[in-house]
């Protein structure tokens, strides 16, 4: 059974909160980043960012003790309130294409421990031990891990309810998404709701797998301290089928000294090649890729004759692709390391892809057949991990929205 709980919430009030919330750090280009430093106040990006006016080197300990007082600071000006109770939310994305409705809660360290909560990613531990840090010093997380359930009928028209009710907060952002937020905190919700989650056996992580062992590693490191906060960490519950797994498209710098007849005809051993000239092509099932190379895209089908799948691991496109081309052909190793491959998430517009090819940043791009939900599960029920950059999932949270203090 799975264990939530809901939590002391510290949240934006309703007259900023459309100009607190920010998109993820990373996802703003250097000239966005500094019109929201510049001109907004009031931008949570202030404070993940609180050297941004210095313009100096900091250490990792001294940035994240500024990202504290500057938290601090927006909590005395009044800009953040926390719940007086514990309460769930109901939160919901609108954007241009799919909408997304989940639950934000507390999750349970133990089941993630025990692996009520599964994985299916590899953490790389330097990263891991970062955000630990940052959670020890801070004292806060404003971005939860992304979760899945089961598609569940008697919660989906539970939460349908609960969204005829009045919302905390409903706003528009620049990105054209409309936020909506339902507070949970009658008695009787919170036990209906908690009991629901109780009778299903397993949650899978989607996204947030650093984050979640990093408080594992936060709640093995501080739990002698007795604060229960250790015990749980911020998640958004979303139902399985109200997921959207995007593919990570695969740029390769060169061909390995290869010509292009040579690699060709070394790619016609495992795959049917089509050539597809200027029609942009993309893979339409599982088994297929799309390739784009010297300006023509082509058709890769995988033959099925000259490949065995002795595992579920060796039936998934990534992992495919590593092993009939990226490694033995282009001599790729490490898929999260090398530099001479680079990642481009599949909502980004295939027109992309190929501008970096024609610019001559890149010899060679692949694209890929998105993975259903079933075989991450699949992965996950067995205790595998998939091959980095494998899944590209939404939806994105928006940090500073919802707040988890440890």
């Amino acid at each position: 059974m799975a264990k939530i709980i809901p939590f002391k919430a510290v949240r934006p009030t309703a007259d900023k909160v459309s100009l607190v919330t920010s998109r993820t750090y990373d996802d703003y280009s250097p000239a966005e980043l500094a019109a929201q430093l510049d001109f907004n106040p009031y931008s949570f990006l202030h404070i993940i960012n609180p050297g941004y006016a210095l313009q100096q080197k900091l250490t990792n300990d001294k940035r994240f003790k500024m990202v504290r007082n500057k938290y601090v600071d927006f909590k005395k000006d009044a800009i953040f309130l926390q719940e007086e109770q514990p309460v769930f939310f109901i939160y919901e994305i609108q954007a241009s294409k799919n909408t997304y409705t989940g639950i934000l809660c507390a999750t349970s360290v133990e089941d993630y421990q025990n692996n009520v909560i599964k994985k299916h990613e590899n953490t790389l531990e330097y990263r891991v031990n970062l955000f630990k840090d940052y959670l020890h010093i801070t004292g806060f997380n404003a971005e939860p891990v992304l979760i899945t359930y089961p598609k569940q009928i008697d919660l989906n028209t539970w939460i349908s309810l609960k969204k005829k009710t009045t919302p905390i907060y409903e706003f528009s952002t620049s990105n054209k998404e409309k936020h909506i937020l339902w507070r949970i905190d009658t008695q009787s919700d919170i036990d209906w709701l908690t009991q629901k989650f109780e009778s299903i056996p397993n949650l899978y992580i989607a996204d947030g797998h650093h984050r979640s062992a990093s408080s594992e590693m936060l709640f093995n490191q501080d739990k002698n301290t007795n604060n229960k906060n250790l015990e749980f960490f911020m998640s958004f519950l979303i139902a399985e089928d109200n997921v959207k797994i995007f593919e990570f498209n695969r740029l390769i710098h060169d061909l390995n000294n290869h010509s292009k007849s040579d690699f060709l005809n070394l790619l016609a051993f495992n795959f049917e090649v089509r050539l597809k000239g200027q029609e942009i092509w993309k893979p339409q099932k599982k088994y297929q890729f799309g390739m784009y190379l010297d300006g023509e895209f082509y058709a890769l089908t995988l033959k099925n004759e000259n490949h065995t799948f002795d595992g579920i691991l060796n039936k998934l496109d990534a992992q495919i692709l590593y092993d009939t081309v990226l490694h033995p052909i282009l001599g790729i190793e490490d898929l999260r390391n090398d530099d001479r491959i680079e990642y481009l998430p599949g909502n980004k517009s295939i027109t992309q892809l190929k501008e970096k090819v024609d610019s001559g940043q890149f010899e060679v791009a692949f694209m890929l057949y998105p993975i259903h939900i079933n075989e991450i599960k699949e992965i996950a029920d067995n205790d595998l991990i998939m091959p980095p950059k494998s899944t590209y999932i939404e939806p994105k949270f928006r940090s500073g929205i919802v707040i988890y203090e440890i």
